[in-house]
This record gives structure tokens, sequence and C-alpha cells, in this order.
């Protein structure tokens, strides 16, 4: 009896690690080696080293990516009552960040093309009560920031941009990383640049908002035992960091693998019946995730599952349907393109050690439930 081929990963982090593992190695002792395991000389490299990668100025390395939003929101002086706009499709930490810091989440729905922020959507939400733009840089793909900045110039407001998805992505030939007024950033262990646990950061060009995003990780401290503001204890710690460091090498190339893959997928599955992502003109996505749209996503998950494709399906609830925010007023504000995409997207295997035996599964069995896309099934 032949036994059935192992199934397609959603993403292989063991491969990305076995190919890397001397270095990553030889980084943790040399951690181990050292008197310092926090806000040591690994973090001040990397941080050194992100900052340059990005085109910013400063990095600010913390423990998570929510926290770089919540303390990149406190950082930019941020508080109760401050009204943010924020993204309806995205991860729901967007939207917790900004609970976290006091201030009021106000929901502005994507395009129903890209799933990101359209400039005119959100210039119409702009209220007396606004005080920053939260946008977010889904899948890989930049949004348009310099729409956003030039929408932020003319009401005052300030633009912290959820780069959690995003790195090494660019817009017009930029990194994203300094486009803003601050950039927040997650290196979980799944993110195009993945620590071997939680860990996040801030970029920025402000020297003022680096040194105060410095203090508040630090328990609001600059100097040991003196406390200038009430702050946190998130500190990207010294393995972490040394992790990073040895990945960051590795990163364009590991990207043009995950764009090699999001190319073959738009070739083979055109005329699927599916809805493909789209790139926007000018940008470089980086293709953290390759989402596809269908209304019979359900279906079409359940036949890959049985073909030994492991999918994802990025975000089956919008943040405005959590439970979270049951009673609030962004629970009762309308959405219609959030609660449709939240049916519909269904993410397929993407990730450099993605073979393309592996490819070849995803592509067949996507080929072969391709009346799915196209609406119910129908019977002689």
């Amino acid at each position: 009896m032949t036994s059935a081929p192992p199934g397609v990963p959603f993403l292989d982090l063991a491969a990305a690690h076995a190919e890397q593992r001397d270095e990553l190695e030889a980084a943790a002792l040399g951690v181990l080696r050292s008197d310092r395991v926090l806000l040591g000389p690994a973090l001040a490299t990397f941080e050194g080293e992100w900052a340059a990668a990005v085109g910013a100025r400063h990095a600010v390395g913390v423990n998570s990516g929510l926290d770089a939003l919540v303390l990149g929101l406190r950082a930019l002086g941020l508080g109760p009552g401050d009204e943010v706009l924020v993204p309806s499709h995205t991860f729901v930490a967007t939207w917790l960040a900004v609970v976290h810091v006091g201030c009021v989440p106000v929901p502005v729905d994507v395009s129903p093309v890209t799933g990101l922020w359209d400039v005119g959507t959100v210039a119409a939400a702009v209220g007396p009560r606004t005080r920053a733009l939260l946008p977010v840089h889904l899948y890989g793909h930049p949004v348009d920031l310099d729409a956003l900045m030039d929408l932020a110039r003319a009401h005052g407001l300030l633009v912290l941009d959820d780069a959690a998805q995003a790195h090494g992505a660019r817009l017009a030939g930029r990194p994203v990383g300094a486009l803003a007024h601050a950039t927040a950033w997650s290196f979980y262990p799944g993110k195009n640049l993945g620590a071997l646990g939680d860990g996040g950061a801030v970029t920025t060009d402000d020297p003022e908002l680096a040194a105060r995003l410095r203090s508040l990780r630090n328990y609001g401290s600059s100097e040991k035992y003196v406390h200038e503001e009430i702050g946190w204890n998130s500190r990207l710690d010294e393995v972490q960091a040394a992790m990073l460091s040895v990945k960051l090498r590795r990163l364009a190339e590991y990207n043009a693998r995950r764009t090699a893959v999001a190319h073959r997928y738009e070739e083979e599955l055109a005329g699927t019946g599916l809805e493909l992502p789209r790139t926007a003109a000018g940008t470089d996505p980086v293709w953290h995730l390759y989402v596809v749209r269908t209304p019979a996503r359900d279906r079409l998950r359940a036949v890959l599952t049985a073909a030994g494709v492991e999918t994802g399906v990025h975000y089956p609830t919008p943040p405005h349907r959590q439970r979270a925010f049951a009673g609030t007023a962004p629970a009762r504000t309308d959405l219609p393109v959030a609660d449709r995409l939240a049916t519909e997207v269904l993410s397929l295997p993407m990730g450099p050690h993605l073979t393309e035996q592996q490819q070849d599964r995803v592509i067949e069995a996507v080929r072969g439930a391709g009346w799915l896309g196209r609406g119910p099934a129908t019977t002689a």
C-alpha cells in the first residue's frame, strides 16, 4: 500500500531555521557567554541594523508587536479621548493598542479591491476629535502612505503605521519604516523577519520620539532608578535581538523567494474563478501572506485540507465583531467590506521554503476545485 505524500505546510519555520542553524546557534552561544541579557550589545547592534535596513534613523526594540503599537501611540502623545482612525480589516492588535492607551478607535472600511485603506474614504472619516491615523500594510502590501501623510499634514494629524506584515516592503522605491511619524513592527516567529519568540520594534526619524520610546520600554526610565514617567517593562531581549540579526542577513533573499511563489500562483491560478491579490502601482509587496477570495471559501478550504494542503484565514472575525468590542461604538459601525472579506479570504501556503513540488500540489488542488470559485456547484 502506497502511503500518502507529506502534507503541504502553511509555513515551514523548521526549514528556515535549519538553513541558518549554525549561525543561529553561534549567536545564541554568544549571548550565553556574555554578561548581558537585556539592553546589551546584541540589541544595540540589531537596532542599528534594522534602522538602516528600513531607512530610519532610529529603531527601538520592544517585546512584541502589540507593545510596539502601544508604545508608539503613547510616545506620540496620544491618550484618553483622542480618536484614532483604524482599518476595519486587520488583526485585532491594531485596535487593542488604541484602547490600551485610552484612545477611541474609529474604524474606516477598506477597499473591496485591495483590502487596504483608500485615502478618500479615510479623509471622509476625519472628524473634530481625530488625532491620528493608524494605517496597516496588510499581508505585506504597502498602503499609500504618501497620500495619507498629505492628509495628515492638512489636518494636523499624527501617523503611526502598522508594518507587522511588511518587513522589506517598498513604496515608490523607498522602504517602509520611516515614511510616517513612527512605524511599528512585530517579530513574531511567523513574520517575514521573525524571532524565536515574541518581539517588536518602533522605527522613526525623530530623535526625541526615539528617546521617549527607550524610556517608556524601560519603566519610564533613562537612568537607573530614576523614573520620569509611567512606563512599561517591554524590552527586546539579547537572545531575540541576536537571532534577528542573523535572520536579517537573509531577509531580502527570502522576500525574493516569496515573490517568486506569488508570481507563480498568479500565473497558474488565473482563470480558476478565485479573486487573486492585486499589487498597487508603485509598490513592492513582500508577500507575508498570499490571500485569495471566493464566496465558497469554506468549501474550498475543505477541499484543500483533504488534499493535504494547509491553509489559513486572515481574519475570520473582524475586530468590530469581536466580543472585546461588544457594546462599543465601533461595534455598531457599518463596515460591509470587512464583513464580506471575513467570509471570503483564504491564505494559501506561502514562504521562502515552499518547494516547487509543494507549489504544484497547491495549484493542482485549487484547479481541481476551480468550480468553487464560481459559486455553488450544479448537479445534472
